[in-house]
């Protein structure tokens, strides 16, 4: 009987031991700057690069780093046409903020804020999480509609 017992109570012990190590193993979003970084974003035929950064308010921001089809039918760099506001519209499209005002609840483990989809023009409320796979999960939402799209991190 004690030969077979060893065995499983040794198991046991291996199992309880990986579980606490599994378990006091921080997630990507039990810190809030766990969202800094450069994310691939592919959605709706557009892909780009993104770069998420930590303001001086300690809000987070996201800005346009690259877009695969940056210029336009002439030859010439796209710009953010269809910003609500005026000033912006010369924005190259590689450098428009998409993101602003991002702050973390501990809580709830997300981000939220503003988004501004630039190929309609629109601002939305956002909310960002990581899901278990390490994607970070970009939700816009306005007037009860809301979309979801995917972010994976490059660095």
């Amino acid at each position: 009987m004690k030969r077979f017992l060893y065995p499983a109570v040794f198991s046991v012990a291996i199992l309880m031991f990986s579980a606490s190590l599994h378990c006091e193993e921080p997630s990507r979003s039990d810190a809030p700057d766990n969202i800094v970084g450069v994310y691939f974003v592919s959605h709706e035929g557009e892909e780009s690069r993104v770069r998420i950064f930590r303001q001086p308010d300690d809000t987070y921001s996201a800005q346009v780093l690259w877009i695969k089809d940056s210029l336009d039918r002439d030859g010439n760099l796209r710009l953010d046409a269809k910003n609500p506001d005026k000033s912006l519209r010369n924005v190259p499209c590689n450098r428009i903020i998409i993101m602003k005002g991002l702050k973390y609840d501990s809580e709830k483990k997300r981000w939220s804020g503003k988004i501004y989809d630039p190929t309609r023009g629109i601002r939305a409320n956002a909310a960002c999480s990581f899901d278990p796979d390490g994607r970070l999960r970009v939700r816009g939402s306005l007037l009860g509609i809301s979309e979801t799209v995917w972010w994976e991190k490059q660095e």
